[in-house]
């Protein structure tokens, strides 16, 4: 049986110690992690675990990691094909956790979870919590072919912007999407014949994520028109597009392409853009 992508707080209440893995991959959040975390949390560093960061121009902001670099980050960690791993952030799944799961379900791991709330809701329902480090169990590097879920390049983003029945979906905010504000990368506004689709809207007024069937309402209202292969969803740098990616798949609907190079890739290669 397929595992739901989200799981509750009270669910991971229920389970056993060592029915499964538990990942923080809040980024830019390592002091907290020191200071307190959720009993046995290993901690993931977005830059450094989950990319491989040189040119920003190529590749974006936090582009991919190697197949070996990622094979080996699982196998110090202990993930074996079969293992349960769940994961949080402290921004509502917005940042690297969303990532981390797109990341093993691209390599085939099907036993991977996103928790619903992350951080704050897990204490708030009752999570113990420390700032112990965990010992890991290492095992052998995760053995992996090729990313399996749908990827966009930056040449096949060119190619959406020119192509009738192609969405291109900016998961940013709309005042970055619009162009009146830009507080990371080098130019303000959005890909040509993009459009807007906030990953805030998949959160509810608490932070969790909406429920599937009100999601699979949302998605197959947006995505009406399109093929899935024709759906590319993109972000600043790839990581918050990875969150709409979780909920359209926690709807039930097809994943749809991710250009990791996002905006901080497409604004540094003088691509045609809408400037604010």
């Amino acid at each position: 049986m397929k595992l739901p992508s989200i799981i509750q707080p009270e669910q991971l209440l229920t389970l056993g110690k060592k029915d499964f893995l538990l990942f923080d991959v809040s980024a830019g959040s390592k002091p907290r992690y020191d200071e307190q975390h959720l009993k046995d949390a290993f901690y993931l560093d977005l830059n450094t675990d989950l990319a491989d960061i040189k040119d920003f121009a190529i590749g974006g902001r936090h582009p991919l990691p190697t197949f070996e670099h990622f094979a080996q980050l699982l196998g110090k960690y202990g993930v074996a094909k079969d293992t349960h791993v769940i994961v949080y952030d402290d921004k509502n799944g917005s940042n690297a956790a969303a990532r981390f799961w797109w990341m093993l379900k691209s390599i085939g791991h099907e036993q991977v979870q996103v928790l619903n709330g992350g951080y704050t809701a897990a204490i708030k329902a009752g999570f113990p919590v420390n700032a112990e480090v965990p010992i890991a169990n290492p095992i052998a590097p995760y053995q992996i072919s090729a990313w399996q879920l749908p990827l966009a390049k930056i040449e096949d983003v060119e190619a959406a912007t020119q192509l009738e029945h192609h969405a291109i979906i900016d998961v940013r905010n709309a005042n970055r999407f619009a162009g009146l504000t830009e507080p990371i990368d080098l130019i303000a506004g959005h890909i040509p014949n993009a459009t807007n689709i906030p990953f805030t809207e998949n959160l509810d007024a608490h932070g969790a994520f909406l429920a599937p069937e009100m999601l699979k309402e949302k998605y197959s209202k947006a995505l009406a028109d399109y093929n899935i292969e024709n759906v590319i969803v993109h972000c600043g740098s790839g990581v918050t597009a990875c969150h709409t990616l979780l909920a359209i798949d926690y709807a039930g609907l097809p994943i749809p392409k991710l250009y990791v190079g996002s905006w901080s890739e497409w604004s540094r290669n003088h691509k045609k853009m809408i400037l604010a």
